[in-house]
């Protein structure tokens, strides 16, 4: 059950190794004169740091010029750091291209499907598919693996950073041939692509490959399928640019473990993780909270996915925030407790290291707003005690350290190309979300004080007894045959409108919707009925719907319908169904309900997988649950959603962290707001 990341962390305060939390930030020196080094070190160590990132935005920096490298800097850095006794996740430099390099080779410069050049002044002005950019990187990478590799103060590389935040889309020439090169590969001949494309329509034969571009700036909708395989390429040539710099550290310093940060948080769908895990030796992951009603369901919810994309094993947190951002329309700081409650949501969902960006927040430049560790009024401020009491509480839970995720009984299933192809132009609706929706059942699930997984396709679906598979729009004949054989051997699903509609070609499963769950479902749809933006209908249990509605009509044998429509324009048809399948059933919601409807809903359907909320009342939707479990212990975290104080009656296990339980009222555990207390039981 324990499987700590493969980061050697240094010996603590008394020089014993020992597993522990990592607890650390971005770390850029470069920005600062010589002599705040050293009060960098000391206050480190005096919050607990014990790793940081360094290097991610230096490469101007350490080759000033094509021809010449400054390292000097670098290695009293990478000293003083080990001295202190702070380990080096050490970045490869290779996010933003210098300005020699963009002056000397601007074909290097993305390129936007209206053919914008975006040119240099921010950051990652690079193709990933240019053949130019690849040399001058991966020399770089090369002169720092062969610097480095035997240093003691280094842990980990960190592959470029944040790739595809803001070049994934590159449709220059030489993504046009890298994206040939694709499609040749997948589909060997020029009959096969016709055909996945379906290019009868609209006079699109190809007769020869150089005829093929990107989805470039069209006098109308492009080629479907021609867009879904460029999100698939792009999503693969960062990946393969990945392996280019994996595969160079690989051979100059095998023995050191190799990451990159994955960016799992809202709007942010370019890169297939789920297909990227097993390409570095550790996951990592950034992730930023969003303002709005659900903000802390969502980072629940992808911490929760980057633990489901980690096979559950422990994973990094690169980067979030102290406090404010510098990117939103209104950047609001941090409440009192939101730090140290963001940060062990995270722990609690597998987590096992806690970084910020960055450790001293920049006096210039475009995120001299984003806070940091160390902010602009210094260490004697209240973000600084609260990294400091952080620091504190990490120690307190390294017994934490390697613990695996429990999992639940309930999963949500996530998916990238269903996420792709479902919001792509000239559909039903430009109204749908497939993220919204995905996290809307899961906040129904935490309001009801379900423990549940975020998994993708690639995980092993058959231990969950309830399967919620939101939108899952694009069904590959062996996935629904794998959902078909869930739902035999007992498994419950639950899926939605605009489900199971197209195949891995984004061609229509013919015969009615939802064409590959037909049968399952017992269902048959022959009209979607989206529905304008401000209207609504009502369904006979007292729920609203929005976005959607579906024509259905019962076709299958042993099929309940559970809500039918009360307004519209499909009145008194059914709105929720469900069917009894082999031991198991599956279940149809053909309207978007939002988190307080899924709330409302899903008592009945998780009756019918006879789950149930391991919390005890009085702390269900107020308290979140999550556990880990260890060679021989499990530990409970449990993370007050709300911001009064909740009493969580009835579970026992020594306490690792939180408040003191309350003898005066029979010991029964009480979470102050915004707090979070982790429990320890001896595992089963």
């Amino acid at each position: 059950m324990t499987s700590p990341l493969p980061v050697r962390l240094p010996a603590g305060p008394d020089d014993t190794p020992r597993l522990r939390l990592a607890y650390g930030a971005d770390y850029n020196p470069e920005q600062w004169p010589r002599e705040v080094w050293e009060e960098d070190i000391r206050l480190m160590r005096e919050a607990g740091v014990n790793l940081v990132s360094v290097g991610i935005f230096s490469w101007a920096r350490l080759q000033p010029t094509a021809g010449t490298w400054d390292f000097t800097w670098l290695d009293e850095v990478m000293d003083l750091l080990h001295e202190g006794g702070i380990g080096v996740d050490l970045a490869t430099a290779t996010a933003s291209p210098p300005p020699w390099l963009t002056t000397a080779h601007p074909e290097i410069l993305p390129v936007t499907a209206s053919g914008e050049t975006l040119w240099p002044g921010a950051r990652q002005h690079w193709r990933p598919t240019s053949p130019v950019f690849r040399t001058y990187a991966l020399r770089l990478v090369r002169e720092i693996a062969g610097r480095y590799a035997g240093h003691p103060a280094l842990v980990a590389w960190h592959i470029s950073n944040e790739l595809g935040c803001h070049n994934v889309y590159d449709h220059s020439d030489d993504a046009a041939r890298a994206f040939r090169d694709w499609l040749r590969l997948r589909y060997t001949t020029l009959d096969a692509l016709n055909h996945a494309w379906g290019t009868a329509f609209w006079s699109q034969h190809y007769s020869d490959w150089q005829q093929i571009l990107p989805p470039r700036l069209a006098a109308s909708h492009p080629n479907p399928t021609q867009q879904l395989d460029f999100k698939r390429f792009s999503s693969d040539a960062l990946k393969e640019y990945l392996r280019a710099e994996r595969d160079v550290l690989r051979e100059i310093a095998p023995d050191t473990p190799v990451t990159t940060n994955f960016m799992v948080m809202g709007g942010i769908k370019g890169m297939n993780y789920a297909d990227w895990a097993h390409e570095v030796d550790f996951v990592s992951n950034d992730h930023y909270v969003r303002p709005g009603p659900q903000a802390r369901d969502e980072l629940s919810f992808c911490a929760n996915l980057t633990s489901g994309i980690a096979g559950h094993r422990p994973w990094f947190l690169m980067e979030h925030s102290t406090s404010a951002v510098n990117w939103q329309p209104v950047n609001v700081p941090k409440r009192p407790g939101d730090l140290a409650r963001d940060s062990l949501l995270h722990v609690a969902h597998g987590a096992d290291a806690v970084c910020f960006f960055q450790w001293r927040q920049s006096a210039a430049g475009a995120e001299k707003y984003h806070s940091a560790m160390v902010p602009h009024a210094g260490a004697d401020s209240e973000v600084f005690r609260a990294v400091t009491d952080l620091g504190r509480t990490l120690e307190a839970l390294a017994p934490v350290t390697g613990a695996t995720r429990e999992p639940a009984r309930v999963a949500v299933l996530f998916d990238w190309e269903s996420w792709w192809a479902s919001e792509q132009d000239s559909h039903p609706t430009s109204l749908l979300d497939y993220h919204q929706e995905a996290l809307d059942w899961y906040s129904a699930l935490l309001a009801l004080g379900i423990r549940a997984d975020v998994v993708t396709t690639r995980c092993d679906l058959d231990p969950y007894d309830l399967l919620i598979a939101p939108v899952l729009h694009v069904i590959p004949e062996t996935l629904a045959k794998d959902l078909n054989g869930y739902v035999e051997s007992g498994g419950h699903l639950v899926t939605t409108y605009f489900s199971g509609v197209v195949d891995e070609n984004d061609h229509i499963w013919l015969g009615g919707h939802p064409g590959a769950l037909r049968e399952l479902l017992g269902i048959r749809i022959e009209e979607f009925g989206p529905l304008p933006a401000d209207d609504g209908v009502e369904l006979d249990d007292s729920t609203t719907g929005t976005v959607w509605t579906d024509r259905i009509t019962v076709t299958g044998p042993e099929v309940e319908i559970l809500a039918r429509y009360r307004t519209g324009a499909y009145t008194d048809r059914p709105a929720v169904t469900r069917r009894t399948a082999g031991r198991g059933s599956a279940s149809y919601v053909s309207t978007r309900l939002g988190a307080e409807g899924l709330t409302a809903l899903l008592p009945r359907l998780l009756a019918a997988a006879g789950v149930d909320s391991e919390l005890p009342p009085a702390a269900r939707g107020r308290v979140e649950l999550a556990v880990r479990r260890g060679d021989d212990s499990r530990y409970l975290f449990l993370v007050n959603r709300t911001d009064e104080p909740v009493p969580v009656p009835g579970l026992t296990g020594e306490l690792v962290i939180g408040p003191k339980r309350d003898d005066s009222g029979g010991g029964v555990l009480v979470l102050p707001p915004r707090s979070v207390a982790v429990l320890r039981q001896p595992a089963d």
